[in-house]
């Protein structure tokens, strides 16, 4: 007998702890824990301790003991949940009544003439287009697509491209709710938008943290693609930070979750959900060329200008005004060996400028095509993405410290940026 411990009340804590672990039933630990449990018994009954019944243990076991079976069932019922993969279902139970459905129509004037006939291409030539008279059309165009509620009294996330140009927004709730909705702010390099309508006590989606997630971690797509509502899918995060120029939309400046979780047309301005159920992304884009992948803008950078949108207020974005690409030794010497290139460049790490667009901060500074930028205010600049991010997150108006190979020769220009809005 071991001092200060009775064998019924070590034997039935014992026997506890290892029925709750037993009922958890890991697979990989499973088959052990079985064995390791009956050496533990055997040996406690070769020192002469007594197994007692059921009804002898629970007399046994101290009055603070019981607090144990609801923790130990939380958890074994929690393990189960994650076994049968019902987690997405969890997920899904606790954010799904704050995705929206966003149906937009527009109006827009075409030029339409007043015969069919003179619709005919050989009438047109004949007669020519100045004799043709014309009649404005004007046609509705319908839209739609996804957004969530983060807000109690109606402010919902979406994408800038689901209600760009809409003269009406209307929300439609997962219970069949349906409300006007107001275009509070959008903002097109960022494709984010924030629309509101006018509700009390709504349910609301709550937001993550992108920065915190893994590649390889469960990605959950909620939206509704297609016009079929409330529709979910499963993937993981495939990659992170893969750039708006690199999924082929070089007018956005963000960067992407890439997930394999299924992301169709209507699926836009949906959340993308992690494994607690947490907002991670907002689904905003699909290549028809790569099967299978999407992309999501990232929650902390919905984070960081979403108020700013939701008051109307301008989202400003600092720019250069140059087209540009990464440069390495090894892309050098192949632009090096071409005898059709328009011009030699060094072979080194950079971001050499393919054109200067005129009239902008860049040109106004000096900055020529060819020109190999390798740093900026003393940083080293190795990738397009980087030197867009840097710039990006610079103020209207700041002075950046641009270092260039130009030839054989080190230039030292000072470009100050404007908005981008002013671009040519």
């Amino acid at each position: 007998m071991l001092p200060g411990i009775s064998g019924p009340s070590l034997v039935a804590n014992l026997r506890l702890f290892l029925l709750s672990v037993d009922a958890m039933q890991f697979p990989q630990w499973f088959n052990g824990l079985r064995r390791i449990r009956a050496m533990v018994l055997s040996c406690l009954l070769a020192l002469g301790f007594t197994i007692a019944s059921p009804s002898a243990q629970a007399a046994a076991i101290p009055e603070t003991t019981p607090a144990i079976a609801p923790q130990a069932e939380k958890i074994v019922a929690k393990s189960r949940a994650i076994e049968r993969g019902s987690f997405v279902a969890e997920a899904v139970k606790s954010v799904g009544p704050a995705v929206v459905r966003i149906d937009t129509e527009r109006t827009i004037t075409r030029r339409a003439t007043s015969d069919p006939m003179l619709e005919d291409p050989f009438f047109r030539r004949f007669f020519g287009e100045e004799m043709i008279p014309q009649l404005p059309r004007e046609e509705r165009l319908r839209g739609q697509g996804s957004g969530f509620l983060i807000d109690k009294n109606g402010v919902i996330l979406t994408n800038s491209h689901v209600i760009n140009g809409a003269d009406k927004v209307t929300v439609t709730l997962k219970d069949g709710r349906i409300f006007e909705g107001k275009v509070r702010g959008f903002d097109e390099v960022t494709d984010l938008a924030v629309v509101k309508i006018n509700g009390t006590d709504l349910p609301i989606a709550p937001l993550g943290d992108s920065d915190a997630i893994a590649v390889g971690e469960w990605a959950i797509a909620v939206g509704n693609p297609l016009g079929l509502d409330n529709t979910v899918t499963l993937g993981i995060v495939s990659t992170l930070k893969r750039s708006s120029a690199q999924v082929g939309i070089p007018d956005k400046r963000l960067d992407f979750i890439q997930t394999d979780a299924a992301i169709n047309p209507g699926n836009s301005g949906g959340p993308l959900l992690n494994d607690r159920g947490e907002v991670i992304g907002i689904n905003t884009a699909i290549r028809a060329d790569a099967m299978g992948i999407g992309f999501a803008i990232p929650i902390n950078k919905v984070k960081s200008i979403k108020d700013q949108l939701a008051r109307g207020e301008k989202i400003p974005h600092p720019y250069l005004g140059v087209q540009m690409t990464t440069l390495t030794p090894e892309i050098a010497q192949q632009n090096n060996s071409d005898p059709n290139s328009p011009f030699m460049v060094p072979e080194m790490n950079g971001v050499i400028v393919v054109r200067v667009l005129p009239n902008t901060p860049a040109a106004l500074a000096g900055v020529r095509r060819g020109d190999v930028v390798t740093q900026i205010d003393g940083v080293s600049i190795v990738s397009a993405e980087q030197l867009q991010t840097i710039v990006e997150n610079s103020r209207l108006g700041q002075t950046l410290k641009i270092q260039v190979r130009r030839g054989d020769q080190t230039q030292q220009l000072a470009v100050k940026t404007a908005e981008l809005k002013n671009a040519a």
